[in-house]
């Protein structure tokens, strides 16, 4: 299928910033949607942005204005510029893609997940 590899989490004051980055990797395929999601401890998995491959993105209303998302389709990555951080953005934040790949002769579609990277915004 396709996995995604994020890189970019860490450790940052309130106010700063960070930048995620997600690459997508298989045999032959093809994304439509990428994003991210962020989960913290004994809350629902939440949406925070989305791009499809058109470029048309889609925003967390609790992010806007301080997250940016983009995508390199050549390079099958998708990115989150996270300016302004406060520590409710704290969590574990996940890669997700959406799309189709080529197996025995037919396309097929495909969810992935990454693997999750810790952001972590103190006060």
């Amino acid at each position: 299928q396709v996995q995604l590899v994020e890189s970019g989490g860490g450790f940052v004051q309130a106010g700063g910033s960070l930048r995620l980055s997600c690459a997508a990797s298989g045999s032959i395929f093809s994304t439509n949607v990428m994003g991210w999601y962020r989960q913290t401890p004994g809350k629902q998995r939440e949406l925070v942005a989305t791009i499809t491959a058109g470029g048309s993105g889609n925003y967390a209303d609790s992010v806007k204005g301080r997250f940016t998302i983009s995508r390199d389709n050549a390079k099958n990555t998708v990115y989150l510029q996270m300016d302004s951080l406060k520590p409710e953005d704290t969590a574990v934040y996940s890669c997700n893609a959406q799309g189709t790949y080529w197996y025995t002769g037919s396309w097929r579609a495909f969810t992935s997940w990454g693997q999750g990277t810790q952001v972590t915004v103190s006060s």
